[in-house]
């Protein structure tokens, strides 16, 4: 099996192994991604993937090129030029006009300091801004509240009219890398080492109008922020070790139970109820995991610097003893309480709840270079797109089968080839 490899960074202190990366049989019976198409036409790195509808994606990159695909069939629906530089951020929107057909947009920004939206069904620019003084390097729109955010050397708010309803004074030349929706009309902007949270206050003047005021600042990270992820009912401390740690969460994300993380070469779960990582794997690639997300399925798909895309099962062990994670780790990812008691606490419970291992049930090889992101569409497949050039999409070949069995079955029966006897 063809793998390619790009460096590594080290592992956690505490967490250092020796063992080598998990393969898997050429047969991988567990995986269905047999098919796969590969999407052409992007000239340079594929960073963004995002899902306009339950068949429709977009994909950009460095080119400054997006490109809307139909994730049935792998068709290019639209070319869509506008940007002379580089896509920063990406983001889908639909209209709320309850009276109205639903239209889907996406908006875009670029290192050319424009933000444009698109027409998902005509593949037209409806309108381009341009007044931004530094490059938006993240965009993420409210639905509940009809506005959307942009985040660079500001946070600007906006109406879907590209009306811009207010911004924050300059917080700082490194700008705001990244954004998450709170609850209570609040937002996390990730600014270098800080997190700050805002709020949107609706102006009191009866006009359509936001006020955007600071609330708080977290200031416990010792690096740049590179990932933010919105949980419900926990309690975090920060708590860092002393020393440096050379090793980066590139990635989070969640669900009701869990927080999964990417964490250097490995992939770590970290339930909320427990406050303790349940499973690991410390070496799910061989180098640096860059996108996580957790399927419907118990199943998680994890994609790395080393090309490769792995799917994983989170399984329960039976009656097996673990070994626990240092509590070290936990600290450093900001869960629990870092005295006495919290330290005790899950000691008591090792002996009784259950621990989980993380089974390698599938190894996608298919790009050439380190793959950014993927998205997930269900029975429809998998789509991830690489520093390659490349977008491919990963299909279950039982389904795919099955499809051109019928097809030709009913292509058969129009054109009155198909004699049934009995």
């Amino acid at each position: 099996m063809l793998r390619w490899l790009i460096g590594g960074g080290r592992e956690p202190q505490g967490l250092a192994e020796t063992s080598s990366v998990q393969t898997i049989g050429e047969e991988q019976i567990q995986n269905p991604y047999t098919e796969l198409l590969v999407l052409k036409g992007h000239q340079d790195i594929v960073r963004f993937l995002v899902q306009i509808d339950d068949y429709r994606f977009a994909s950009a990159g460095d080119d400054g090129i997006v490109f809307l695909w139909n994730a049935q069939t792998g068709e290019k629906l639209f070319e869509l030029h506008g940007h002379t530089h580089k896509i920063t951020a990406i983001a889908p929107f639909s209209s709320s006009d309850a009276s109205e057909e639903k239209n889907h947009f996406i908006l875009t920004a670029s290192a050319d300091r424009t933000v444009i939206v698109w027409d998902c069904t005509s593949g037209r620019q409806v309108q381009k801004v341009s007044c931004f003084h530094s490059t938006v390097k993240c965009l993420t729109v409210l639905q509940r509240l009809d506005v959307w955010l942009s985040g660079g050397s500001d946070l600007c708010v906006w109406n879907r009219k590209l009306d811009l309803l207010c911004k924050t004074s300059h917080l700082t030349d490194a700008g705001i890398s990244a954004l998450v929706e709170l609850p209570k009309n609040c937002v996390a902007a990730a600014v270098g080492k800080e997190l700050i949270i805002f709020r949107l206050i609706a102006s009191n003047d009866g006009s359509e109008g936001w006020n955007v005021l600071e609330i708080k600042r977290l200031v416990d990270h010792q690096d740049n922020i590179l990932s933010l992820v919105s949980v419900n009912d926990v309690q975090p401390e920060i708590k860092l070790p002393q020393s440096p740690n050379e090793t980066s969460v590139q990635h989070l994300t969640s669900d009701e139970e869990c927080v999964f993380a990417a964490i250097g070469k490995g992939i770590y779960v970290y339930n909320l109820q427990m406050k303790r990582v349940i499973a690991c794997q410390r070496t799910a690639h061989d180098s640096s995991v860059l996108h996580i997300e957790k399927l419907p399925n118990r199943q998680l798909i994890s994609c790395s610097e080393d090309g490769s895309v792995r799917v994983w099962e989170l399984r329960e062990k039976q009656q097996l003893p673990a070994e626990p994670v240092p509590t070290g780790f936990f600290n450093m990812w900001g869960f629990g309480r870092a005295n006495k008691q919290a330290n005790q606490a899950p000691k008591k419970m090792q002996d009784n709840t259950p621990m989980y291992f993380l089974e390698l049930v599938g190894d996608l090889i298919g790009h050439s270079s380190a793959v950014q992101m993927f998205l997930y569409f269900g029975e429809l497949g998998l789509a991830t797109c690489s520093a390659d050039h490349l977008v491919i999409l990963w299909k279950n070949g039982e389904r795919e089968s099955r499809l051109r069995s019928l097809r030709l079955f009913q292509k058969l029966a129009q054109n009155g080839d198909l004699q049934l006897k009995f």
